[in-house]
């Protein structure tokens, strides 16, 4: 059915700041808008989509499937929407939004803070035009010149690409994470041979997370089973995880970041490191305003658990 009316710019820039700060006040906030005139707008883009769109709780809000598909069109909008603005006011061709890449798991669980006060600083929204991928294809956009830098996890034995440069930026580990009243959360570790057997809730096959573990049980001449499910995002996932009831590979960055209803399990005598680094190319083709977001997110990443000069801490039960 066709809807009454098209989404206002108003209510997809509620939106999509909801969901890049993960939280309505704080998105209230950065809008100068009052909580409750930011909670009209979203539940009036909900009335348009005739779907729930964001997920709340008291940690903030999450994307449902429909609000994600929603996001990444709302995204490209608004980043029209901020050029024409700019064209009509006539702004400087250096006030662009710096167009910042990084991996589901930076993205979701990393960035958001960070964003929110570099923004506020520049006292702009979209100062920074943020695009959401897999490592891999972060690293390609990168070189390609389609994102002025990017956060990605470095693959084991891969070779920089181009005149890429690689600045450490964070460390992370793939756990399993357990749901609770799964008879793994009992357990102090996961048998190898009991996790290669089980389906587990797992990202696309091209997510480092699944790949770092892939590589890891196959030098061991295992191999993981056939996933219960394959899903796109790591907030996703993790719902789906506490859905099914069924266990996850997860980063544990993710799960430190929210993990209710998730407990964060090793495999026995293997651990699953992995480290992020920030991607930069041509160095004289970064704006200023590029430069101070990289700074700014360089102080940043020193209040990591995984901070760069650190190792992994080890999980407690539960």
């Amino acid at each position: 059915m066709t809807p009454v009316r098209s989404a206002e710019i108003g209510e997809l820039r509620a939106f999509c700041a909801a969901v890049d700060l993960g939280s309505l006040g704080r998105a209230a906030r950065l809008l100068r808008v009052s909580q409750p005139a930011l909670s009209k707008r979203l539940r009036a883009l909900e009335a348009l989509a005739g779907a729930r769109l964001l997920e709340r709780s008291s940690r903030g809000v999450t994307l449902t499937p429909a609000g994600t598909r929603l996001y990444v069109e709302a995204r490209k909008l608004l980043v029209q929407a901020e050029a024409l603005d700019e064209l009509m006011a006539g702004l400087p061709r250096g006030e662009a939004p710096v167009r910042l890449a990084a991996s589901h798991t930076i993205a979701e669980f990393v960035l958001p803070a960070p964003l929110a006060e570099f923004e506020r600083r520049r006292h702009r929204h979209l100062s920074v035009e943020l695009i959401v991928a897999n490592s891999a294809v972060v690293r390609d956009m990168v070189a390609e010149g389609r994102a002025e830098f990017g956060i990605a996890a470095l693959e084991a034995g891969a070779a920089t690409k181009g005149t890429l440069s690689e600045v450490p930026f964070c460390l992370d580990e793939v756990v399993v994470g357990v749901p609770d009243g799964h008879p793994w959360a009992a357990a102090a570790e996961i048998d190898p041979a009991e996790l290669v057997r089980t389906p587990l809730i797992m990202r696309d096959p091209s997510a480092n997370t699944r790949r770092i573990v892939a590589a890891a049980l196959e030098e061991r001449g295992m191999e993981l089973a056939a996933p219960l499910a394959e899903v796109g995002s790591t907030s996703a996932a993790k719902a789906t995880a506490i859905s099914e009831g069924a266990p996850i590979l997860l980063s544990l960055l993710a799960l430190r970041a929210g993990g209710d209803g998730l407990s964060a399990r090793h495999v026995a005598g293997m651990r699953f490191p992995r480290r992020f680094a920030l991607l930069i190319g041509a160095e004289e083709t970064l704006t200023p305003a590029a430069r101070a977001l990289i700074e700014h997110l360089l102080q940043a990443a020193q209040t990591l658990p995984g901070a760069v000069a650190e190792e992994p801490e080890p999980i407690t039960s539960g």
